[in-house]
């Protein structure tokens, strides 16, 4: 039966809800009976799969729009996990799929199981007790590694002998996976993370925004609502002030490697979510793998580097418009050779909010900060095989150096989400200019407030513009529709 998109995230909501407790209410028999699920009952726990055929007659509509369109004729599918919660995002895609290229919907049940990790929730019995992952295993399905792969996005996906092309980026099981890993890592729930990103590498930005996420909260009137903290404690706007800092000051954002801080938004425009990914590509790459399966609106590097030339000062920021990628890790994956663009609309809003921020115009802000490339490295030692790199940053016209930038501009790239990268110097390690304890200290109370500003300033900017972010230059010839 063909399907308005309405009725067909209405039917995909019920089918996960069912699969899934289904798979839980299996878990638990097991648990209290060691009981174990029949062939008939396992093929109840599988994911829903989503259905576009588009089979045009007659002139074929054009669009310059970044996604929700077709590249060829022919029918679409992918399975699909947590409907409700991303319910707004498939209406979004499917919208425009039927009422301007005339597509028709059909849902129904996939071949792919839920594993059973995907539907436990902390504080199932199924979880705890003597029960092995092993013996588990033996009865439910499981996350097989071989089914959870990038292979759309990675553009190394092939159609040939299929019935069917890829209608998104990530199936559910890809989703599922990074969910999970979004828990582990950040220490909040995923639906609180927010589509607008703040990356840094130092917990001093995250301070000066949690102190700014306070105030905004302490507003009644505000778009803010709740601050969601490392832990799952949740400040709520209008909570007592000497309560909410207490609850912010125990949070165990020490307890996760990469703690996330997630700001919610009331009005449905989408909230502020910052992240200490720490220092290095690994984390960097680890942490938009598993955010980017969310589709968020845009992530910003905000972070110090090192300043290259002898004409920046201690505090001057970079805005990168492009990268020597020295970080290596997504080598196999996006060839160094690839160029991976600025994008206007991020370098626009960057520039527009330091010019708001700062209060400086023209030559003034010119001289505070500057345009230009980043190189990253995977060695925080690099200084050391100065007389190997010395070249290479010659030719690159560098102007800055970190281990973060590049990584996450080119997981942006790969993975299809808008990035941008607003650095503040902090060291000048060609020049003799380290960070010496009293001069850093000052450093910080100065820059970091700044600096944070300019970064969610910038996304205030992008938030009104959101129609033209998501950019073509982001997508293959042979894309999926989906965003």
């Amino acid at each position: 039966m063909t399907l308005t998109p309405e009725q067909a995230v209405d039917r995909l909501e019920e089918l996960h809800a069912a699969a899934s407790g289904a798979l839980r209410d299996a878990l638990a028999r097991f648990t209290q009976s060691g009981a174990v699920p029949t062939a008939e009952e396992r093929s109840r726990f599988r994911y829903p799969e989503l259905c576009i055929d588009w089979q045009p007659a007659g002139a074929i509509r054009f669009t310059r729009r970044a996604w929700a369109k077709f590249q060829a004729p022919g029918r679409y599918t992918t399975t699909v996990t947590q409907p409700r919660f991303f319910r707004q995002y498939l209406l979004e895609q499917l919208r425009p799929l039927t009422e301007e290229f005339g597509a028709t919907i059909e849902v129904g049940i996939s071949d792919q199981e839920i594993p059973y990790p995907f539907v436990t929730e902390a504080g199932d019995e199924f979880i705890h007790g003597d029960l092995s992952v092993a013996e588990l295993a033996r009865y439910f399905p499981t996350p097989v590694l071989v089914n959870v792969g990038d292979e759309i996005a990675d553009g190394t996906f092939t159609i040939e002998g299929r019935k069917s092309r890829p209608l998104a980026l990530f199936d559910a099981m890809r989703v599922d996976y990074s969910l999970r890993r979004l828990i582990h890592y950040t220490g909040t729930d995923w639906h609180t993370i927010q589509p607008w990103i703040l990356a840094t590498n130092y917990q001093r930005y995250v301070d000066h925004f949690v102190t700014w996420a306070l105030e905004q909260l302490a507003k009644t009137d505000g778009p803010y609502t709740q601050l969601v903290l490392p832990g799952g404690a949740v400040v709520h706007r209008g909570d007592d002030t000497t309560a909410a800092e207490a609850a912010v000051m125990a949070a165990p954002w020490h307890r996760f490697q990469m703690p996330a801080y997630n700001l919610l938004r009331g009005d449905g425009r989408g909230g502020v979510t910052v992240i200490n990914i720490g220092v290095g590509p690994s984390n960097a790459k680890t942490a938009t793998d598993h955010l980017a399966v969310l589709r968020p609106h845009c992530w910003l590097m905000i972070g110090h580097c090192g300043g290259l030339r002898q004409s920046q000062t201690i505090g001057d920021y970079v805005l990168a418009h492009g990268y020597l990628r020295r970080d290596r890790i997504l080598d196999e994956l996006v060839p160094p050779e690839v160029p991976v663009p600025a994008l206007a609309e991020v370098q626009v809003a960057l520039q527009q909010a330091a010019e708001r921020v700062t209060g400086e115009k023209g030559d003034s802000l010119k001289r505070r900060l500057r345009t230009g490339t980043v190189v990253s490295y995977d060695d925080r030692n690099w200084e050391l095989r100065w007389s190997q790199e010395r070249r290479r940053i010659n030719l690159s016209r560098a102007i800055a150096v970190d281990m973060e930038s590049a990584t996450l501009a080119t997981q942006g790239y790969r993975l299809r989400v808008p990035y941008g990268t607003l650095l503040c110097i902090s060291d000048k390690p060609l020049h003799g200019e380290i960070k010496l304890p009293g001069a850093a200290t000052r450093f910080y109370q100065r820059a970091v407030g700044e600096h944070l500003h300019i970064g969610l300033e910038a996304l205030d900017l992008l938030r009104s513009e959101l129609a033209s972010l998501h950019s073509r230059k982001l997508r293959s010839f042979d894309e999926p529709p989906f965003r």
